[in-house]
């Protein structure tokens, strides 16, 4: 079985915030990291890439008076240095839409759905100022269904509706805000009404498949599928193929979403293997994970799915598109104009990076909304990393060398005890699992803290510091069997912290983390006779005035961070 692992592809007009890097690139590295210790490395490829076409890129071109590649490509190598090199995220490749394997892809994929596609006349408003047609973003108006001012003409950013830009009450050039004129032009419209039925089965067929994307999905289906534009007016862009579209460009939620496909041909043909990127893409061999958020489920799950059907191949669809709700900085939405949040080249000055990982997946909004409180952040990284996790391992290692000059004891005669917390561990691994293939991450990782707050009051029960003069045996049983739960508390750790786990790992003289297989994972593998590291603590709490510092802290980090920023993301 191969696993192919996606995350939305982030936009390069902005550095992304610690919501978007929950929603999609942190999700999506956990769970293929997982996936590797699951399925073995070479059946699993992560992907993603920078979406650089679209018209607010154009828009901020125009301003500027530059080409628009310019700016992406400043913004791409900034971006990728960040979520590779930082963020410790395990793309196979992260790639762009700039890519010449994508726009090849995208042009040829558009001539296979070519009998999908069909011409019509529609009104745009068209800016006689700036003399050009304003699709999308190059427009704003108010949102005619919630009454948002500052509705752009693709989406409404505060009830999520997509619009069209004829659709906005009160439009202004996004330019330089004169009222537009409206004109007809000729475009080019893919027909999703020809995939209701097929992708309402789909849906509804489907055990894996989140109910929030379920719903979400079945719901924009019932109130009936639109043709919807394949093509804009925009220079910035793939230009279309199809006969007589000269002078257009595909539309960037269609091209961006090929970006999957295309990113999986493009890293086998850098391997010079180019042939076997179909493996990961044919119905029936794969499983397939899409990290994104809520905003992009209409996408995901309708356009997509739609796409692949229309192109005749034998293309999977989606197993699970895991979409996170939002995440909120202390009560409000992340701003960059308003200086609210917390932004992923400001994050790594502030915290250590697996720190964050952790307290991100810990916050994970898989419900609902959830809140980034600094008190809570501090919260989970004391009391569940620091106390829970790194107090459990500190004390295992810490006692065989005391007891056992480092030597993991013969065990005799396990009492019920033991043998109780033992199949703890491999059950926790299991329910883990259970939860990563639902795409719950935050609910996994619910698993890692059990097992180790059962082990600290197995050692409290325990207490081999007064059993040692009276029970040499049990002592010996008690480490063991705690000696191999924080094995597994590693293993299980190790999607998301894997430098940590690879410190627990190495404490316990286990090698490279990385070789070890998940559904062994809760198994007694630390036999008596092995001899473990010296005891050094994993974690550190933050200090106790951290909460009040911290919008200093911010402030300061958030002035040196602007400071190198490419132009197109100060």
């Amino acid at each position: 079985m191969k696993v192919f692992v996606a995350s939305a592809w982030p936009y390069v007009q902005s550095v992304p915030h610690l919501g978007n890097l929950i929603g999609s690139i942190l999700s999506a590295d956990v769970f293929a990291r997982y996936a590797r210790l699951k399925y073995g490395k070479e059946n699993v490829i992560l992907v993603s890439g920078s979406d650089e076409h679209g018209t607010p890129i154009e828009v901020e071109a125009v301003k500027r008076g530059v080409n628009p590649k310019l700016l992406t490509d400043q913004a791409h190598e900034y971006d990728r240095k960040l979520f590779l090199d930082v963020w410790e995220a395990s793309f196979d490749n992260y790639t762009r839409t700039e890519s010449e394997v994508h726009k090849t892809f995208v042009r040829e994929f558009m001539l296979k759905v070519s009998k999908y596609v069909k011409v019509e006349e529609e009104e745009i408003p068209y800016c006689e100022r700036d003399k050009l047609f304003l699709p999308d973003r190059f427009v704003k108006g108010t949102c005619p269904y919630c009454g948002f001012e500052d509705a752009r003409g693709d989406q409404c950013d505060r009830c999520g509706r997509l619009l069209t830009p004829s659709s906005l009450i009160n439009p202004k050039c996004a330019i330089c805000g004169s009222t537009p004129v409206m004109r007809k032009t000729k475009h080019w419209f893919f027909d999703l009404r020809e995939f209701s039925e097929p992708l309402r089965e789909w849906l509804t067929s489907s055990g894996d498949m989140p109910d929030n994307v379920k719903s979400t999905a079945l719901g924009w289906i019932n109130e009936g599928l639109k043709p919807r534009s394949l093509t804009r007016d925009n220079s910035w862009g793939i230009p279309a193929p199809f006969p007589g579209a000269e002078g257009k460009t595909i539309y960037v939620w269609f091209e961006a979403l090929l970006g999957y496909l295309s990113a999986t041909k493009e890293y086998f043909k850098l391997k010079g293997e180019e042939h076997k990127w179909r493996e990961f893409w044919e119905e029936g061999r794969v499983k397939s994970f899409y990290f994104i958020g809520k905003d992009n489920i209409p996408f995901h799950a309708v356009i997509l799915p739609a796409m692949l059907m229309a192109s005749g191949e034998n293309y999977a669809l989606p197993t699970v598109i895991a979409a996170t709700e939002y995440l909120l900085y202390e009560g409000q939405k992340f701003s960059k104009s308003r200086r609210i949040g917390i932004w992923i080249d400001e994050a790594p000055r502030i915290m250590d990076v697996e720190y964050w990982r952790f307290v991100l997946i810990r916050l994970r909004p898989e419900e609902r909304d959830m809140n980034f409180l600094w008190r809570e952040a501090i919260r989970i990284v004391n009391n569940e990393l620091n106390d829970d996790i790194g107090n459990l391992v500190n004390r295992v290692v810490t006692m065989l060398n005391r007891y056992f000059q480092g030597v993991v004891p013969q065990y005799s005669d396990l009492r019920e005890e033991d043998v109780r917390l033992l199949e703890l561990a491999k059950t926790s691994a299991e329910r883990m699992s259970q939860q990563f293939e639902r795409g719950k991450l935050k609910a996994g990782s619910e698993e890692i803290l059990n097992l180790a707050r059962e082990a600290n009051a197995y050692i409290n029960l325990k207490a081999p510091w007064d059993r040692i003069k009276t029970d040499v045996k049990d002592v010996g049983n008690s480490l063991y069997t705690a000696a191999n739960v924080v094995r597994t508390i590693a293993v299980l750790l190790y999607p998301i912290m894997p430098k940590h786990a690879q410190v627990i790992f190495s404490q316990l003289n286990l090698g490279n983390i990385d070789d070890e297989r998940w559904d062994s994972a809760g198994e007694p593998k630390v036999k008596p006779g092995h001899k473990v590291g010296k005891p050094n603590p994993v974690f550190k709490k933050l200090p106790q005035d951290f909460e009040v510092k911290i919008e200093e802290i911010v402030s300061r980090v958030r002035e040196e961070v602007e400071k190198d920023r490419p132009e197109l993301l100060k």
